[in-house]
């Protein structure tokens, strides 16, 4: 139940930081 939860939420959590990050990126430098 943690093993396997694990991989795929860590992997949905690193694209969801990348684009809040790039998101970011693009409003603060137009």
């Amino acid at each position: 139940m943690s093993s396997h939860r694990r991989i795929g939420f860590t992997l949905i959590e690193l694209l969801v930081v990348i684009a809040i990050i790039a998101l970011l990126m693009a409003i603060l430098m137009p």
